[in-house]
């Protein structure tokens, strides 16, 4: 079966694709929960988050140790005699020595960990976005996504991922152990000096959440915006010689820039957002300190409280409000990893209704080929007010050649999308030798079928792996006695690297008939 419009239904499926596009991007941003980033870990990746988990805390609590030790190192050098300074400070020295190694191993463990774990849940993202999309169906790429959104998501959108649940994790983690090992040492040290500076929390809790929150959304909003950008420049690369001959270079950067525009001012509302609540946590800190100083000092007044205690209090308050302040970064690449994530999980638990690696189905011993469409109603997803076909028939029996001949939009090529089950018909039936297609396994019946379109498109690979592709384990005897059934021998044999030559990006360095005949040698 021969037709001049093999590329139809994939006009259908560019038409609507822009505006479906379109639609996708005005829809309201959202993010996964922060625990669904973990929803692909296995039980290696649980025991290294375990591990990671108790060196971090183990990392964070060693600052609020250090302040023990600086209350203890001022209470020697005030309470003790000349001449035995040197033995107090020495014993203090080597504690701060056994907090050291503690700290030392605690920081290995945490940053190792949570680094690994991170790079191992990435990667089974990625290979899981990638097996998912594969397995959708057709009208897929035509409403939901195209090339350059996948790429984009792929190459941006799991570092972001990968940054939320990785490192980033172990480090917040570290600094809320910081936090309530701080609070917990100022408390017994000295509950109601603690009591004042803790007078300041819930100013902090608030503009923290604040910010959290907004830049979630913002985040989102930005990496819908490189994304789209992102389809300009696939589009153009892709296109790069239709985009010569018609000079349009300029007009492509114009496009582009102007895509770059929405994420712009994305990216500069995030950074006004994310200064102005960094500041605010950092403005309202040290007014607590100015006040925890004063008070202190009337502690040493009236309670008898020691200086090394009063300073043992404040520096374990400032080290655990400070924690906060440094938890902002971590809080910014939660939300960004958060807002990527949700497309990309969404798609991953995507469940197609032609799916390509369903096992089901009939396998038959033998085919005969009896083709059949039986009034068949038909649109293109991505153009459902647009009918194809209204009660359609058609009947090619086995061994014949035919011929579908008509004007352009005419439903040619969609025939043949039918035929490979890329769509299912709205009504009607699509048979092969007499049986539904529904009801054969689709991979199988897809390898019963060969597919060579007008303009077809190879791999950006060699002439011997484009071939290869047909077939599982291809021997280069198969490969060279199925170029010979193509009538491409010949040509294959005059390149300089006969089989091993590079057929550039989509087969450009070879002529349409070159390329023609090496696809018909990979149906082979």
């Amino acid at each position: 079966m021969s037709t001049n419009e093999a590329s139809t239904s994939g006009t259908h499926a560019d038409a609507g694709l822009d505006g479906n596009t379109d639609d996708n991007r005005k829809k309201t941003a959202t993010a996964v929960p922060f625990y669904k980033l973990f929803a692909f870990a296995d039980s290696t990746d649980k025991i290294l988050m375990i591990v990671g988990t108790l060196g971090a805390s183990g990392n964070g609590l060693s600052l609020p140790l250090m302040t023990v030790l600086f209350g203890d190192l001022i209470d020697s050098f005030g309470q003790t005699q000349t001449k035995n300074v040197v033995s107090a400070v020495s014993k203090v020295a080597l504690k701060f020595v056994y907090l050291a190694l503690g700290c030392g191993v605690a920081a290995f463990l945490q940053v190792a960990c949570w680094m690994i774990t991170g790079e191992r849940q990435a990667a089974r993202i990625r290979s899981l976005y990638l097996r998912t999309i594969l397995r959708q169906d057709v009208a897929f790429f035509d409403k939901e996504t195209n090339t350059g959104e996948v790429i984009g998501r792929m190459s941006g959108d799991t570092v972001l991922i990968q940054d939320a649940m990785g490192e980033k994790v172990g480090k917040f983690i570290q600094l809320l152990a910081t936090f309530v090992g701080g609070f917990v040492i100022a408390f017994i040290k000295g509950w109601l000096l603690t009591l004042v500076m803790l007078s300041s929390i819930p100013l902090l809790v608030i503009s923290g959440g604040i910010m959290s929150h907004v830049l979630s959304k913002m985040a989102s909003r930005g990496q819908n915006a490189y994304a789209k950008a992102a389809i300009v420049v696939e589009q153009t690369i892709g296109s790069i010689r239709t985009v010569a001959s018609f000079t349009g270079e300029k007009q492509a950067v114009a496009d582009y820039e102007k895509s770059l525009v929405e994420a712009y001012k994305s990216g500069v509302h995030e950074g006004w957002a994310s200064g102005l609540g960094f500041g605010s946590v950092m403005f309202i800190l040290f007014c607590s300190y100015a006040l925890a100083i004063w008070f202190g000092g009337k502690m040493i007044l009236e309670k008898g409280y020691t200086g090394g205690e009063v300073l043992n209090v404040i520096i374990a308050v400032l080290t655990g409000s400070m924690s906060l302040g440094q938890a902002a970064p971590c809080m910014t690449a939660f939300a960004a990893g958060q807002a990527a994530a949700f497309k990309m999980f969404e798609t991953i638990s995507r469940k197609p209704a032609i799916d390509a690696y369903d096992t089901r189905g009939k396998i038959l011993e033998d085919i005969r080929g009896d083709i059949e469409l039986r009034d068949v109603y038909f649109s293109y997803p991505a153009r459902p007010n647009e009918q194809i076909f209204r009660g359609f028939c058609l009947f090619i029996s086995s061994g014949t050649t035919a011929a579908l001949v008509g004007q352009s939009g005419s439903g040619k090529s969609t025939v043949i999308s039918l035929i490979e089950r890329f769509y299912d018909p709205e009504l009607g039936e699509v048979l092969i030798d007499g049986i539904n297609l529904k009801e054969f396994q689709l991979k199988w019946i897809r390898s019963k079928i060969g597919l060579v379109s007008q303009e077809p498109v190879l791999f950006t690979a060699s002439i011997k792996d484009n071939i290869a592709y047909g077939k599982d384990d291809a021997t280069t005897e198969e490969i060279r006695m199925a170029a010979e059934l193509a009538n491409a021998a010949k040509f294959i044999d005059k390149l300089p690297q006969g089989l091993d030559t590079m057929v550039g990006e989509h087969g450009t360095q070879l002529s349409g008939g070159q390329k023609q005949r090496v696809a018909i040698a990979e149906q082979f």
